[in-house]
């Protein structure tokens, strides 16, 4: 465990295991410890890298709590791979879901130099969704219930527009108890997972109310990420088809003229199913 200071925040990252170095970015309200079980699967193939973002757990920010930019977060990638050692010499395999996945576009395009390979698995592009009016709508009225009401409003609306019947962003926390992902599915989480439990509870104010407003507006630079030598290969969870980070990721797939990668499970899938989806992503990488 390690940590980094960068402009306005300081970073915990993790590192384990060897090989080429692969960039787990978490998304929603997880941090490092939510790729432990996948993390465990890669380690023997690949040096793994994961941390909390800016403003979650335990990286903490500078001064009070502020609107977040997919930018910025970025740039927080991007140092955390200079950190280990990631020059253009060497790029690295980066790994991002949801919000990370996005944080994983911007970094391939402000530093392609640093990136080999980004799997991009089910990110919330809305504004690249043909009802990106509706979305529009649906993040003015998540900001305004954060505003009058607090987080726990926030999240019923965020619920309710998103409908995932798996669970998403601020139902995360509720769905690692007996198989989340620092455990094995069906039995009960183990101490590092318990741990991580216990942090979520207070990312979920600041995920709903610092980045899901700001991060749902973020459109990639689609025409440097084509003109790039960055393998970007956008990715879907069988079990999600139709909800909307699912047909998000086929849109981004169309636009980058490829086909999306489908990986085992649904939106969490990465934890539900660490073996599988371990070994899905070392086959795609």
């Amino acid at each position: 465990m390690n940590t980094l200071t960068v402009p306005g925040a300081t970073l915990h990252y993790e590192v384990g295991g060897s090989g080429p170095v692969l960039l787990l970015i978490c998304g929603g309200v997880y941090d490092a410890a939510g790729y432990a079980a996948l993390a465990k699967r890669l380690s023997d193939r690949y040096t793994v890298v994961r941390y909390d973002r800016r403003g979650n757990s335990r990286s903490p920010l500078d001064g009070p709590p502020e609107h977040q930019s997919i930018e910025v977060h970025g740039d927080d990638a991007h140092r955390v791979l200079s950190a280990v050692g990631v020059t253009g010499e060497a790029p690295a395999h980066v790994f991002g879901n949801s919000s990370g996945g996005m944080i994983g576009l911007e970094l391939a395009t402000r530093h392609p130099e640093q990136v080999r390979t980004l799997v991009v698995h089910e990110p919330p592009l809305f504004e690249l969704l043909p009802d990106r009016d509706h979305w529009r709508a649906i993040m003015r009225d998540v900001d305004e219930a954060f505003q009058k009401e607090g987080a726990e409003a926030a999240g019923r609306v965020l619920a309710a527009g998103l409908q995932m019947s798996g669970g998403e962003q601020g139902d995360d926390a509720e769905r690692i108890p007996g198989g989340g992902p620092g455990s094995e599915a069906g039995s009960e989480p183990d101490p590092e997972t318990m741990a991580m439990m216990a942090r979520l509870g207070k990312n979920t104010e600041f995920f709903l109310g610092y980045e899901v407003p700001p991060f749902s507006t973020y459109v990639p630079d689609l025409a440097t990420l084509r003109a790039s030598q960055v393998r970007v290969l956008p990715a879907v969870g069988g079990a999600s088809k139709g909800e909307p980070p699912y047909r998000a990721a086929v849109v981004l797939a169309e636009r980058l003229g490829a086909s999306p990668v489908v990986f085992p499970g649904d939106h969490g899938g990465f934890g539900l199913h660490p073996e599988e989806f371990a070994a899905r992503l070392h086959e795609v990488l």
